[in-house]
């Protein structure tokens, strides 16, 4: 009789054993999402001032493919969004405002998948905000081409002359 109880216990605990390593080697394939950032330093050089009491145009614009991101989302995960935030880079004056916006939807082989927000400038604080979401239906939902386009604002004589650097820092994360 201790037999069966044996070889029933020995099935049950190298089932258990066979599915523990299956799911820790599957996981981190299905459940991660991607994000891979592309482009080059964008530096804002305010044209001199040539006439006493004038102030700067105050807004510049980088090129509407200044940053360049391809996210992929897993379908297990199905929705995801794209968060971004700034980090003074060593310094930057509060007076400056640095906002992104997405240009683009890039492009995706994905058919029932959508891209949405992101647009309009959404203005970046040292605290991640909401750039754009990714929604998959029953597919991996990649993306690749992702255009982002970055503005400053704030620029004035008031400001003490001096570099002002920033990094801008994306991350995507499940919803």
């Amino acid at each position: 009789m201790r037999q069966p109880y044996l070889i029933t216990r020995f099935n049950i605990s190298v089932i258990k054993y066979i599915c523990f390593i299956f799911f820790m080697a599957s996981g981190p394939r299905y459940n991660a999402q991607t994000l891979t950032i592309s482009g080059a330093n964008w530096t804002v050089s305010p044209p001199g001032i040539t006439e006493a009491g004038t102030n700067y145009t105050g807004t510049y614009e980088s090129a509407t493919n200044q940053i360049v991101l391809a996210v992929s989302v897993p379908l297990l995960l199905g929705n995801a969004k794209v968060s971004v935030h700034y980090e003074p880079n060593p310094t930057w004056h509060n007076s400056l405002i640095l906002s992104a916006k997405r240009t683009n939807n890039g492009t995706t082989l994905c058919a029932l998948c959508t891209i949405s927000g992101g647009l309009t400038y959404q203005t970046l604080t040292q605290t991640d905000i909401e750039l754009f979401r990714i929604q998959a239906v029953l597919a991996l939902a990649a993306y690749t081409g992702i255009n982002i386009q970055l503005q400053l604002s704030g620029v004035s004589v008031t400001i003490p002359a001096t570099s002002y650097q920033s990094r801008v820092v994306f991350t995507v994360a499940g919803l």
